[in-house]
């Protein structure tokens, strides 16, 4: 079973960045994408980025695309989210998970980290 740990998250001002990690043990990855995700307070989890591991392939919710990047490093087996111009409603929990293929769920999950952003 794949682990996967997140960090990076803090309290930034609007307008604001920060870098999210997140590592996938084993000596290389071996799944075919990893994701980041989010949930507010009171909110549902929402889907924010995705990487296809194989060819660097990402995908944006709207609400984030042009603000974030999603990249990959596969020496590290890991995967950042750059977040630029940060705004309150992007405060939340996020986690990256990973997906083992393309026909399963994002099975494996981080633990978390929190991001908040003030106004």
């Amino acid at each position: 079973q794949v682990q996967l740990v997140e960090s990076g998250g803090g309290l930034v001002q609007a307008g604001g960045s920060l870098r999210l990690s997140c590592a996938a043990s084993g000596r290389t990855f071996g799944g075919y994408a990893m994701g980041w995700f989010r949930q507010a307070p009171g909110k549902d989890r929402e889907f924010v980025s995705t990487i296809i591991w194989s060819d660097g392939t990402t995908y944006y919710a709207d609400s984030v695309k042009g603000r974030f990047t999603i990249s990959r490093d596969n020496a590290k087996n890991t995967v950042y989210l750059q977040m630029n111009s940060l705004k309150p409603e992007d405060t939340a929990v996020y986690n990256c998970a990973a997906k083992m293929a393309p026909h399963l769920r994002y099975d494996f999950w981080g633990q978390g980290t929190q991001v908040t952003v003030s106004s």
